[in-house]
């Protein structure tokens, strides 16, 4: 079966044109997927250091991960192709879930670092399965419906 040319979907959020949110988001999702081992790390040794990685990984995570989502949601609802896609909605709606899940685990930790056990490490793990989620809904967008993709 022959396929039909694909016309790329321009980013309105993009820098010299390049779209800015895929560009942003690989610190925070390094972040929230390096939260996961160092609370696997805390629950193996106990060791404090752990905690306070913990703390932070998941503030730069979730942080980062709500900056890097602002550049989404400028393509999202201002490009038509891009609103009128499902998966552009699904990964949206995905991410928006996985950065509240990371926030709570940021607030959590905030308030209570002993909560790791088990409330941090749960959260951290569905955490992780969102980002794959996530991601996978995203490379759909960029690989299936080429958003952000110079294939002109």
């Amino acid at each position: 079966m022959t396929q039909t040319p694909q016309r790329s979907i321009k980013s309105r959020a993009s820098l010299a044109g390049h779209p800015l949110h895929p560009v942003m988001i690989h610190f925070p999702v390094a972040a929230l997927m390096a939260l996961v081992a160092s609370d696997l790390a805390y629950w193996y040794t106990h060791d404090p250091f752990w905690l306070r990685s913990g703390l932070w990984l998941a503030g730069v995570g979730a942080f980062g991960g709500w900056i890097a989502s602002i550049a989404g949601i400028i393509d999202l609802v201002t490009v038509p192709r891009i609103r009128r896609l499902i998966t552009g909605w699904s990964h949206a709606i995905v991410a928006v879930v996985m950065l509240s899940l990371a926030s709570l685990n940021w607030l959590l930790r905030f308030n209570e670092p002993s909560a790791v056990l088990p409330w941090g490490i749960a959260i951290s793990l569905v955490t992780g399965g969102l980002i794959a989620l996530t991601g996978w809904l995203g490379g759909q967008l960029v690989y299936e419906h080429a958003v952000g993709v110079d294939v002109d």
